[in-house]
């Protein structure tokens, strides 16, 4: 029987400008998507220089970008043109109409803001298979 020291966990970047967005993210998520995927462990970052230094360091699986803070779809493709291996991106918007914006940053998924606990669940889960 494996102890819970032995368990895989996904580490999931967390972007925004704005505390109150990591912390949705974070209560939306929890710590176990799902029994059959690793735990998920959070690295929240308010900057875009601090963005890019965690994925210099390579300790992202996944990135949550809030494409309403400043430069938010811009950092997306960024990290899309410039990573190799990318990590998965999924962007955040408030309006459906911003959709067009996500599609343009190259993020593999969208999720709305405010956060939407079962949607972002069910978009990171999609992306974590």
């Amino acid at each position: 029987m494996s102890s819970p020291a032995d368990r895989v966990t996904f580490r999931v970047l967390v972007y925004s400008d704005d505390s109150g967005t990591r912390r949705e993210v974070r209560n939306a998520l929890g710590t176990t998507l799902h029994p059959d995927l690793p735990d998920l462990e959070f690295v929240e970052v308010a900057t875009a220089p601090m963005l890019l230094k965690r994925l210099d360091e390579g300790v992202v699986d996944v990135a949550i970008l809030d494409g309403e803070a400043a430069g938010g779809m811009g950092m997306a493709r960024q990290i899309r043109d410039e990573y190799d291996p990318c990590p998965p991106l999924v962007v955040l918007i408030a309006r459906q109409a911003d959709r067009w914006l996500a599609d343009w940053s190259r993020a593999d998924a969208v999720a709305s803001v405010p956060v939407d606990p079962m949607g972002l669940a069910r978009t990171l889960v999609d992306l974590l298979r």
